[in-house]
Parts: C-alpha cells; sequence; structure tokens
C-alpha cells in the first residue's frame, strides 16, 4: 500500500517543455477583438518548497484574504522589503548542485491569485485565451478551478484556451510558480536570477472566424526596386496595404515598387490582415536577408553591424519593463549611433521589437537558452547533447521564430548563447532553416559554423580578428567562407571598455568583418536603501560574481556612461578629417543606405577654446561609402597668438522620430598651425628664512623642500610622484587571464604603498631642487624622482623629472604628481571634455574650454574605481590656482584620496574630506576591456622609461 502525502510535484522536474499549452503563433499588439489585461495587484503566498502547500488555493471561494500582495508583472524577490526572498546573480555558475533534471528540495514557490470580474460586454461569441508573455521558470495554471496546465520557457509567451471556463462576474486566476525547475538548466544566462510572473498576462477573446497565425513574407528586390508581399494565413482572409494600393487574399503574392526597409531608413508600410471575424493591423517592412559573396547582405547590401547586447533590466523592477522604459532603451541607441542589437539572451518583451522596427535597429533574436554552468564538468550530461532535452529545446526555438517572425528588424535567429555543442542545437537550427529560410541562424559556440550561417566569437583580441579578416585564420573550408562577426566584445564593466577604436578601424578595413555587438547596455544593479547599487554577494548569496553584472554602457538609471559616449564617436556614421594646411574637410558618408541628405553641418574656429566665429558648410548629399572634400573658409585672425583649431559637425537637419534636430550625429576636430608652446623665464632665486624658503609666490618647508603655499593659496599636501590608481574592472581583469592581470600585478609589486625618501633639499641660484626615491616596501625597484622649482616672480614652475631603478617588468598605472588643496569647488579647464578619458578611450574627447564642480567630474561607476581623468589638458582652474602644462597632461580631482577610492566598494562608501586631491598625470596606462576580453593594446602601455613633464602654477586670486 501506497500513499502521497504531499501533492505531486514530478512537472517541476520534467525535462518536457509542458502540458497543455496551445501551439506558439505571431504576436500582435492589437486587433479589433476584446482583451483584458490581467496585470495589477495580486493576492501572493510564498513557500519554501514546491510541494508545502496543497493545491486548494485554486478553487473558487478560497479565503486568500490574509495573503499579502505583489505586482504583477513583477518578481517577487524584489518586492516586500525582503521578505520574500532575495535576488541571486552568477554569471555562470548555477546557484543549485547540477544534477540534471532534478533541483533542490528548497525551492521557492510563490502562488499567486487574481480574481477579476469579466466585463458585462465581453463577446459571448467564439473563444477566449488566457497569455502569458513571461513566467520565471516553471508556471501551474488554474482557471475557477480548473488546471489549465504547466510550462516552462520562461523568456517566453504561452497560452491556454479557455474560453468554456470563463463565468459572467467574478472568475479566479490561480498560478503556482517554482523558482527552479528543469527548465533552469537551460536559462544560465549571466544575469540576475528572478522569479515571478514579470510579463504582462492578458485574457483575449478569439472571435469566431479570427485571425490564427500569421505569417508576413515582405521580400525586397534591389535590382528593381520592387517589394513582393505574402501573408500566410491559418485563417483565409484578405491584406490590405492602401498606401500601396494592395488588396488581396491571403496566400497571394503581390509585388509593387516599395521603399525598403533597412535600420538606417526604416519604412514601415501600415496595413490590415481581414478575416471574418477579426481585424489584425500589420506593419510591414520590406527587406531581403542573404548570405552572398562570403558576407551578409541587405536589399543587396553587405551591412556592417555597430551594435550591442541587451539584457532586459529596470534597476527596481528587474526584467518587468514598461513600454516607456524599452522606448527609452531604444532612442539611446539610436542617438549613440548604434544600429543593431542582439537579444541576449533570450527574446525580448515583443514590443521591443516593435519599436526596432519602427526606430530602425537590426537585431539577432536569441533564443532562451543557455547551459553555461555545463563547463564546470567539461559539458558532461549538458541538455543539448541529450536526446530527452530536445523536445524542450525545438519548443523554446518555435516560441521564439513563431512568436517574432513578423518583425522586419530581426535577420537573424540565434540559438541561444554558452550552450556547448550538441545535436539538440543542430535540430534546431535544422527547424529553423526549414521553418524560415529568408533568415539567418546565429550561435557562437559553433566554430566550426556546422549549424549556423556566421562565423561567430565573442572577445577576440586585435591580432585575431586582423587575422580573420584577412581569412588566415584556419578552420574548417565552410567558416572560411563565411563573414565573421563579434557577438560580443569591449566589455562595458566599469572604466572602459577601451580599444574600441582599434577594433572598428580593422572592422572597417576587412570586408569579411561584419561588426560587432558591445557587452552589454546596462548595468544590472539592483537599487538598494543603503549601497545606492546593489551588486553580487550584497543579498547574501551563497555563490556570486559581484560587481560582473555591472558592465554596461549606461548606468542603471539608464545615464550613459563615458562608453556610451566613446562608442558614440567611434561608430558615428559620417567620418570628418581636417586638411588645416590646404584649407580642406575631408567627409566620408560610413552609411550602408541612406545619403547625408538628412544632415546639416556647421563648423566653428576656436581660439584657446572659445568659440570666435562658426558657420554653415555645404556638404554634398553623399551616397554610402563617397567622400568629398569640402572648402573650409579663412581661418579668423587672432593677434593674440592662441590656439586656434576648427571644428565641424553634422547635425539632423531636421526633427526625426529619434531625436530633435541640431542632434549632433557625428564630428571631428583639427588644428589652425602649430600649438603655441609657453615660455617661462626664471628670474627668482630660493630665499630661506627662519625654517622656510620662499620661492617668487610660493613657500615651501626649508627641511624637506614641501610646498606650503602659492600666493594666498593654502596647498594642504604638497605635489609629490605618484604612480597609483585605484584599478579598474579591467585593470583587475579576469580570473582566467592570470599573466596580464595588472591590477594583481601592481599589487603584488606594491604601487599601491609607495615610500617616499628625501634625498636631498637644494636651494641654489635659481631653483629649488628636491631629489627623492619612490619605491615599494620589499622590493629593489624604484623611481629616482627630482623636482625642480623655478619663478618668474609671479608663477611657479616645476619640473619632475623620473629615472626607473631596477628590472620593472609591469607598466605603471599613472605618472604625475598628486597634492592636496583645503578649498576648492568649481573647476575650468582648456583641453578635453567634458567627460574622462584614457590613452585608449579619448575619441570622444572634445577639446574646448570646459567648467565643472569638483563633484561633477566624478563618474559614479557602481563599483567605484579610477574614473574622471580630463585629457589633453592644457590648463586648468581650481581652488583658486591656474595650472598650465608642458606638455599637455590628464588632471583628476576628487574629494578622497585614491586609497580611499580603491576601497569603496559601493559609492556610498565613498565620504567627501575637508581636501580636495588633485592629480596632474603625465601619462596614464590603457584601460583595455579585460574584464572579459583583451587587455590594453601595446601602443597604450604606461611603460617605466625616464620621463620629464612640467607644470606652471600660479593663482588667480
Amino acid at each position: 500500500m501506497s500513499f502521497r502525502t504531499t501533492p505531486s510535484v514530478d512537472y517541476v522536474e520534467d525535462v518536457s517543455p509542458g502540458s497543455g499549452t496551445l501551439p506558439p503563433r505571431a504576436w500582435y499588439a492589437s486587433s479589433d477583438a476584446r482583451s483584458l489585461s490581467l496585470n495589477g495587484s495580486w493576492r501572493f503566498r510564498l513557500s519554501a518548497t514546491a510541494g508545502a502547500e496543497d493545491d486548494s488555493f485554486a478553487e473558487e471561494g478560497y479565503d486568500a484574504g490574509n495573503w499579502a500582495e505583489v505586482t504583477v508583472p513583477g518578481h517577487w524577490v524584489l518586492q516586500g522589503d525582503g521578505a520574500f526572498g532575495s535576488p541571486i546573480y552568477t554569471n555562470h555558475l548555477y546557484p543549485f548542485p547540477v544534477d540534471p533534471p532534478y533541483v533542490p528540495t528548497e525551492n521557492p514557490t510563490g502562488d499567486h491569485l487574481r480574481v477579476f470580474d469579466l466585463p458585462s460586454d465581453w463577446p459571448s461569441d467564439g473563444g477566449a485565451v488566457l497569455r502569458f508573455d513571461g513566467v520565471e521558470s516553471c508556471a501551474r495554471v488554474w482557471l475557477n478551478g480548473t488546471e489549465l496546465g504547466e510550462f516552462k520557457g520562461s523568456r517566453l509567451a504561452h497560452e491556454f484556451t479557455v474560453g468554456e471556463l470563463l463565468k459572467p462576474g467574478s472568475n479566479v486566476l490561480a498560478v503556482r510558480v517554482h523558482q527552479w525547475s528543469a527548465g533552469s538548466y537551460l536559462e544560465d544566462q549571466d544575469q540576475w536570477w528572478l522569479p515571478g510572473i514579470f510579463r504582462d498576462v492578458t485574457l483575449l477573446h478569439r472571435p469566431s472566424g479570427g485571425a490564427g497565425d500569421f505569417f508576413v513574407h515582405a521580400s525586397y528586390d534591389h535590382t528593381t526596386g520592387e517589394g513582393t508581399l505574402r501573408v500566410d494565413s491559418d485563417v483565409d482572409g484578405r491584406v490590405s496595404v492602401p498606401a500601396l494600393d494592395i488588396d488581396v487574399a491571403t496566400g497571394e503574392p503581390v509585388t509593387v515598387a516599395v521603399q525598403p526597409w533597412t535600420a538606417e531608413t526604416p519604412r514601415l508600410y501600415d496595413g490590415v490582415l481581414v478575416t471574418d471575424g477579426e481585424r489584425v493591423p500589420l506593419r510591414i517592412g520590406f527587406r531581403t536577408v542573404v548570405l552572398e559573396d562570403g558576407l551578409i547582405k541587405v536589399n543587396g547590401r553587405a551591412v556592417l553591424f555597430k551594435g550591442v547586447n541587451r539584457h532586459e533590466w529596470h534597476p527596481e523592477h528587474g526584467r518587468a519593463l514598461d513600454l516607456e522604459t524599452m522606448r527609452e532603451d531604444v532612442l539611446l541607441m539610436k542617438r549613440h549611433n548604434l544600429n543593431a542589437v542582439r537579444t541576449s539572451h533570450y527574446p525580448p518583451h515583443p514590443a521591443f521589437l516593435d519599436l526596432c522596427d519602427e526606430y530602425g535597429l537590426w537585431v539577432i533574436d536569441e533564443c532562451d537558452l543557455e547551459t553555461h554552468g555545463f563547463t564546470e564538468q567539461d559539458w558532461r550530461d549538458n541538455p543539448v547533447d541529450d536526446d530527452r532535452w530536445t523536445p524542450a529545446l525545438l519548443d523554446r526555438a518555435a516560441r521564439m521564430v513563431e512568436r517574432d517572425k513578423n518583425h522586419p528588424s530581426i535577420v537573424f535567429w540565434s540559438l541561444g548563447n554558452e550552450a556547448g555543442t550538441g545535436r539538440g542545437l543542430t535540430a534546431m537550427a535544422e527547424w529553423i532553416h526549414g521553418r524560415d529560410p529568408e533568415r539567418l541562424v546565429h550561435y557562437e559556440g559553433d566554430w566550426n559554423c556546422r549549424d549556423t550561417d556566421v562565423y561567430s566569437r565573442m572577445y577576440a583580441f586585435h591580432d585575431e580578428v586582423e587575422k580573420i579578416g584577412q581569412r588566415l585564420d584556419g578552420g574548417t573550408h565552410k567558416r572560411r567562407e563565411l563573414p565573421f562577426i563579434q557577438c560580443e566584445y569591449a566589455h562595458a564593466m566599469g572604466n572602459g571598455p577601451g580599444g574600441l577604436a582599434d577594433y572598428q578601424e580593422l572592422f572597417e578595413k576587412y570586408e569579411r568583418l561584419q561588426g560587432a555587438f558591445v557587452w552589454e547596455w546596462i548595468d544590472h544593479g539592483v537599487r538598494h536603501a543603503e549601497l545606492g547599487y546593489a551588486y553580487g554577494g550584497d543579498f547574501g548569496e551563497e555563490l556570486h560574481d559581484g560587481n560582473f553584472v555591472c558592465d554596461g554602457l549606461v548606468f542603471p538609471d539608464r545615464t550613459p556612461s563615458p562608453g556610451l559616449i566613446e562608442y558614440k564617436k567611434v561608430i558615428e556614421p559620417v567620418r570628418i578629417e581636417g586638411d588645416s594646411a590646404n584649407g580642406i574637410v575631408h567627409v566620408t558618408n560610413k552609411q550602408d543606405f541612406a545619403d547625408l541628405s538628412a544632415l546639416a553641418f556647421e563648423w566653428s574656429c576656436q581660439v584657446d577654446g572659445e568659440t570666435v566665429e562658426s558657420g554653415s558648410l555645404a556638404v554634398p548629399a553623399l551616397a554610402p561609402g563617397e567622400s568629398a572634400e569640402v572648402k573650409l573658409p579663412e581661418p579668423p585672425a587672432d593677434g593674440r597668438g592662441g590656439e586656434r583649431q576648427w571644428t565641424v559637425r553634422a547635425l539632423l537637419a531636421d526633427d526625426t522620430a529619434w531625436a530633435a534636430k541640431g542632434h549632433v550625429v557625428a564630428w571631428g576636430q583639427f588644428a589652425v598651425g602649430a600649438r603655441p608652446l609657453p615660455s617661462f623665464p626664471a628670474t627668482d632665486r630660493p630665499v630661506p628664512d627662519r625654517g622656510r624658503i620662499t620661492l617668487g609666490p610660493a613657500g615651501f618647508d626649508a627641511r624637506t623642500g614641501a610646498l606650503l603655499t602659492i600666493g594666498g593659496v593654502e596647498v594642504g599636501a604638497t605635489p609629490r610622484l605618484d604612480v597609483w590608481r585605484a584599478p579598474t574592472d579591467n585593470d583587475d581583469g579576469a580570473e582566467w587571464q592570470t599573466d596580464t592581470r595588472y591590477g594583481t600585478l601592481w599589487r603584488t609589486l606594491g604601487l599601491h604603498r609607495m615610500r617616499h625618501r628625501l634625498v636631498s633639499v637644494e636651494a641654489g641660484d635659481d631653483a629649488l631642487t628636491v631629489r627623492t626615491r619612490v619605491a615599494p616596501a620589499a622590493r629593489e625597484v624604484g623611481l629616482d624622482t627630482v623636482y625642480r622649482w623655478t619663478s618668474d616672480g609671479e608663477r611657479l614652475r616645476l619640473t619632475v623629472s623620473v629615472t626607473p631603478q631596477g628590472d620593472w617588468t609591469v607598466p605603471l598605472p599613472r605618472l604625475g604628481v598628486r597634492f592636496g588643496l583645503a578649498e576648492a569647488d568649481r573647476v575650468e579647464w582648456f583641453g578635453g571634455g567634458p567627460g574622462e578619458a584614457y590613452p585608449d578611450t579619448g575619441k570622444a574627447s572634445m577639446v574646448g574650454r570646459w567648467q565643472s564642480t569638483v563633484d561633477g567630474l566624478q563618474t559614479p561607476y557602481v563599483r567605484p574605481q579610477e574614473n574622471g581623468a580630463r585629457a589633453d589638458v592644457r590648463w586648468v582652474e581650481l581652488g583658486g590656482l591656474r595650472i598650465e602644462g608642458d606638455p599637455e597632461f590628464w588632471f583628476t580631482a576628487r574629494r578622497w584620496t585614491t586609497e580611499q577610492l580603491d576601497a569603496a566598494r559601493h559609492r556610498t562608501d565613498l565620504t567627501a574630506g575637508d581636501t580636495v586631491w588633485v592629480n596632474l598625470d603625465h601619462g596614464q596606462h590603457g584601460i583595455g576591456s579585460q574584464s572579459c576580453g583583451p587587455g590594453p593594446l601595446p601602443q597604450y602601455f604606461l611603460k617605466a622609461e625616464p620621463a620629464e613633464f612640467s607644470f606652471v602654477f600660479s593663482t588667480t586670486r
């Protein structure tokens, strides 16, 4: 005799995709059929295990009055102030034992209850469908006490037939959601684990004769300028497109002259599918995607992807995004010159794809599949190579393709991410190729390109990318004949990524290289009352990957990071280069499809960073790839002998759907003649007096040579050599790149705790000279440093000479001087700006006159690190001082020390002190993107070698 004491939960660990759901079909936002949103406040009960409670809560009349409430769409762990558990972040490690398909008994399970009234005018004919657009990770559903079924596939849509179960008046919808299930093994993406009903829940009336599934085929023949439309539909009907004078039966092709859809020219035609019972609006874009001549071509032309990987994220709501947040993402992408997005690593909310169609972005739509954690056991038991899991994989592929197939923005279907290789992936690729031969198939893990139409890699270093561009990379014959993209590159974690311009130069040089997608779009910081933004480990996770989840081009609040500003400049669609000797500007249209008729050009001339004249510039409407030389006006005369430069901008000539008239699309800047060098005649001599030395406007400590005052400005800490910076995420590097993790190597050498030994203080006839040795404890390497102070009576000049001693095997983080000011707030400078820049992240740094507060100079990376350096600075004024450089320099100013910045783990750890710490740097080490990709290229290394640099100090009071 046997008996069961707890409800059956076998379905949770079943490898099947579920039961009771309808076949997948095309998604559309609206039709004239009725619908009822079931979003809003739901009753909620959390249990610690899958079988802790029976199913009685699903019965009519169940009293859930003492239950808590949660908002749907939403994740329960982001609601209830911690009462419902916490988020978990891992990059690839499963946060449960790897024992497929089993999951822990400790399986947080959320019972959701929604009582809703069916509108009194709800149609009585036909049927109804209950639609879930996203539930993590396994859901079991009841309506009015009747079980409908259960499903897995968190980022995919699932529907149930419910017409016969609906009642006039009150209805009870019950959903049991399990955090862990067999499906979790297929969803090991680099993101927070967040259970819940996080996308829309909708009741859809399905009228008699209503539309079923349909497939819009809209191709474009670039040789004739004609498009061919055919809409295949499960339910017969007619398709009309008024602007094209089309009115045809479903399944019937029609060819007419059209304007094609591209990401640059996203022309959509409004149409309608009419069946006996329903009218469905269509937005049709005509375009043809082919693999031809070893290239990805759309409408007959090869495309260059300037893309980004996008996780869905909101700092308060997780992956539950509203339409305006999605629109904000798309607008930011367009305004920063991006033309492509990979939906890493799952199909997004379908409304996001509508926006990509509308505003124009190429899309790689990726399946909800990743089994990355199986790398820990050399891919043993990997589900994608286990036939038992193949039905689930095919179900996920079908639900992606069928839902999204009518979006012209989608040019690739991606099988998933970091799931190894196996028969299941081959089955997915074969099914997709058969279902939709009008698009290409992508999967990065298929290095031999057995199943895919493109050779895709992630984080290939620059030298390897160049070999691939030259077709010298080897591999199978098929692979060598395919185009190449980097589906992930330039890891945008913390300060960086560096090396973008060097990659882009390769992409534009070799036609086989068809672009790349930065990892990734947004920092996944969780808003936190005490920490500002929380990341992995801040919720007490047993396993976590720290701030690796904060690796985006925008901060959690969607403020663009310096990385996004840099990317915009690197990929700008117009190249503007100057020839000042001949008064000419070279303009090149780098777009694939659009001419330059949408842009207006203007010139301005600056003297010492201030604009003195400006005007419009007549640039022809160049076709894609075309260039022109345009004559500039005569530069204005300048009797002051200042530094002159041209700035040429390309602006939107009119308002567009994504930005207003005057939005800057591209710019170029170049000098008018050579920069005049400052002169400094040393006339004063040091004067000792009662323990002090006076030299021009400055006072020094006679014993140590420390600078005390300049004029009336108190120097809180004397300028002295500084080589340390708070390591960036990219300095610290990835754990598997042990030989070049410079943050670790710098600490091992002791560069974060350098000691300064005073050798001598010499008051000569024309200079005060202070000799020191700067070296780390326990090491024999050092930097012999000489500070030479001179004055012309009103100004003070510091010349620093540095001579390395010993065997320096690593580059320096920085090379310059650091000092403290007792008082400083406003900052003005002539040099690069307005934002930060480093040797390999400085393309977006525009030379000009800039102003800020000290606090405004800081870049708010979620994990504090080196930030805020302004490059190519000629002079800076702050705290009553003016500091000029010879040559140009980097400057940084902050209200905490580098050591305090280094120790901080969140921005709230940083507390402003009484001293403003100023760095004047002769050199900075490059940034790179070694938090997951390559480090800085050799030309951006700051080598330990002899150097000399000077600064001139004067007062502004």
